[in-house]
């Protein structure tokens, strides 16, 4: 486990503008194996990668599974300029797999990828956490008892 388990209810303590990016892969085809798992292997590297700069404008990420076939990556950054930044930065390691996938699965259909971008102001978002480690917004500002005037979403999203 990441963190210990916070207890009750609580709430994020993020201040600004935040950029969510969603981006996962989806094997379409288990076979040739090699086809996806080349494409899976990108991403950990490009994370151990960001996680190393914090400069960069990389904040947080939370891996998930969608059923049998699609994992994603919900990212936190900075500032979209900080994301695409890193994105079509040659010497950073999303650009050269971006160009080996497509020139090695390009539209040949085995393997899916995508990706999501949301800029989120502070007044347009809200979270809540109970009992939970620390996770999303509230592992990388940390959190604060939701209790009080910021005991129900809309009173959390009008305090910030």
């Amino acid at each position: 486990m990441r963190g210990s388990i916070t207890n009750g209810r609580v709430t994020d303590r993020m201040d600004g503008t935040i950029v969510v990016f969603i981006i996962g892969i989806r094997i379409n085809r288990f076979f040739p194996v090699g086809r996806w798992l080349r494409v899976g292997r990108a991403m950990p590297r490009m994370l151990a990668e960001l996680r190393s700069k914090p400069e960069s404008g990389f904040l947080h990420a939370e891996n998930a599974i969608v059923g049998l076939r699609t994992a994603l990556i919900i990212q936190y950054w900075r500032s979209f300029e900080a994301l695409e930044r890193y994105a079509r930065d040659a010497d950073q390691a999303h650009w050269p797999a971006w160009r080996e996938f497509n020139k090695r699965i390009g539209d040949d259909g085995s393997v899916g990828i995508f990706h999501e971008t949301y800029v989120v102001q502070q007044d347009a978002r809200e979270a809540i956490y109970v009992n939970m480690p620390p996770f999303g917004l509230g592992a990388i500002a940390g959190t604060v008892s939701e209790s009080g005037t910021r005991s129900e979403a809309r009173q959390r999203m009008m305090s910030k």
